[in-house]
């Protein structure tokens, strides 16, 4: 281990030309970047943190059920290190205030805590030619200077969307985003509360406010596919066995088809019977979780025929779960199949339909006109409320960067440059014109789990650095050949998909108004990914111009 001078131990006061590298964000990839640039590489390294505290989606995300639908083994770190090795999960899928003290472990024991400055926003960035460094920018009008700026905000978190629905500031009530939950909570006992939108937050949620509220309105707009999570509780035994297998747990999720420890049986769900493929649909719908989606088929989600016959399965389901016929036919999506838009896990979801202090408001047959100072305004009438949560998700994937102010060489704007041709990258890694500015997890890399594709991106680019550093080079920037190259790519491999069926998602971009459909990620196997990543460096990063 290389010690750190001691000018990178703290942001304030330190001199702005000081830092080799500062990173944004204090979640799961940054923290990791932090620890690899410092500990392995003896760089002087600065991150700089919006919130109060490190975890990231797990420090800003406090809505009522919020949880992990990872399972909890494969999301973690997975280097070794004993200082941390001692962590024990309590079960299978970790809530978030269990999660958010696992991250303060980890920071805690490889004392990370003192190279972070909180309560930091970035406003923006430029970079300078003459220098071959960057400007960073934090909102309360100090400037950083860094040889390399590496961006760890997230997919999500960071920018939580909320439509514009008429009336809503003249609420009487309460309105509160689930990805702005207050530290302190909502207080919903004995309120009517309506909560606008089912994605993964408002499935999260409702079941856990439909147990405090008087009576809970469900505004859906568009039905989900969800997956029951059957979450259990570790005990001593099983977290023994657990310990014994974690590194090859790992070791195959590092390989695997969506970063996880396990794999679809190499069969077609069309080369099987009727009676084959219902029991290994039953078994994998008893395990739960996304096993049932990436360990059941080989084309459950390249064959739209295979996958209707997988989808059909998952509607009965549906309607199996639900008492009222009326309601349960409002729950099953008819406009997308299984798949085509982000997986969701629950836990008691559906069985909260039937619950008499809830009720489900279709907005498809009746629609929402507005927010009045009493309630919400349907085309049926009005609903008296106290509180509305809305569980509207997030300006995903692009929204944390263009919320920041990047400017590349010759003074280009991201947003621009992303408005123009997509939001190009290489690999998710680097874009161009942006030189020494790179992406944890950036647009055009993978939808998977997170923990292991974070660790993934933060060791390959640490050898980027690395290279970069020995030999004696300032710069080092993605071609844009090659990220035009790349772009095509996964455009090609999400055609060969049926996310192109899912309509308006955050996988594409379309869940914002007025924004054009983008391909964000590559949807092929990890593991292809992987060894794509693997050869770009092998190959001394051919597509990057080191000078």
């Amino acid at each position: 281990m290389v010690e750190n001078d001691v000018r990178s131990d703290s942001g304030s006061g330190a001199d702005a030309s000081d830092y080799d590298a500062i990173v944004i964000g204090a979640g799961f990839g940054g923290l990791y970047m932090l620890y690899k640039l410092r500990e392995d590489l003896g760089l002087r390294v600065l991150v700089l943190e919006e919130q109060d505290g490190v975890g990231g989606t797990w420090y800003m995300n406090r809505y009522p059920g919020a949880r992990c639908d990872t399972e909890s083994v494969v999301y973690s770190y997975g280097f070794p290190d004993e200082r941390i090795a001692d962590w024990r999960w309590s079960g299978k899928y970790p809530k978030q205030d269990e999660l958010l003290r696992y991250f303060n472990f980890v920071a805690d024991r490889l004392d990370l805590k003192r190279s972070i400055e909180f309560g930091t926003r970035v406003s923006g960035a430029s970079f300078d030619e003459s220098h071959s460094t960057w400007t960073v920018n934090a909102a309360d009008g100090r400037s950083l200077r860094t040889q390399f700026l590496i961006s760890a905000v997230g997919m999500l978190a960071s920018a939580p969307y909320a439509p514009k629905i008429p009336g809503i500031d003249n609420f009487a009530g309460t309105v509160v985003h689930t990805g702005a939950w207050p530290r302190e909570g909502v207080d919903l006992a004995g309120k009517r509360v309506a909560v606008l939108g089912t994605g993964s937050t408002g499935v999260q949620s409702i079941p856990q406010v439909a147990q405090q509220a008087e009576h809970v309105y469900v505004l859906q707009r568009t039905p989900q596919f969800t997956i029951p999570a059957r979450h259990v509780e570790y005990d001593d035994a099983t977290w023994a066995e657990i310990e014994r297998e974690r590194p090859a747990l790992f070791e195959k999720a590092r390989w695997s088809l969506g970063g996880f420890p396990w794999e679809h049986n190499g069969k077609s769900v069309l080369d099987v019977n009727s009676e084959e493929r219902e029991a290994v649909l039953e078994e994998m719908w008893a395990r739960g979780g996304f096993e049932f989606l990436w360990g059941s088929y080989k084309d459950l989600l390249t064959n739209p025929e295979a996958n209707k016959l997988v989808t059909d399965f998952v509607k009965e389901k549906i309607r199996a779960r639900v008492d009222d016929p009326v309601t349960a036919e409002s729950l099953v999506p008819n406009d997308h199949p299984l798949g085509s838009r982000r997986p969701i896990v629950d836990t008691n979801y559906l069985e909260t339909f039937n619950r008499d202090n809830v009720t489900l408001l279709d907005l498809r047959r009746d629609a929402l006109l507005g927010i009045t100072k009493a309630g919400v305004q349907l085309e049926s009438g009005e609903v008296p409320l106290d509180v509305v949560i809305l569980a509207t998700g997030f300006d995903a994937v692009t929204g944390p960067y263009l919320r920041m102010d990047l400017r590349g060489r010759e003074g280009r704007k991201l947003a621009d440059k992303w408005e123009t041709d997509g939001p190009r990258t290489h690999l998710g890694f680097a874009t161009s014109w942006f030189p020494n500015f790179f992406m944890v997890g950036g647009p055009g890399s993978m939808f998977i789990n997170y923990a292991i594709l974070m660790e993934q991106h933060v060791e390959w680019l640490t050898d980027l650095i690395a290279r970069v550093r020995e030999s004696g080079a300032k710069v080092v920037e993605a071609r844009e050949d090659a990220e035009a190259r790349w772009a095509q790519h996964i455009n090609q491999q999400v055609d060969r998909t049926v996310i192109p069926l899912g309509g308006k998602s955050w996988w594409t971009g379309s869940n914002i108004p007025g924004r054009e459909r983008r391909t964000l990620f590559y949807f092929g196997p990890y593991r292809r990914y992987r060894a794509i990543c693997d050869e770009e460096a092998t190959s001394g990063y051919q597509n990057y111009a080191i000078s």
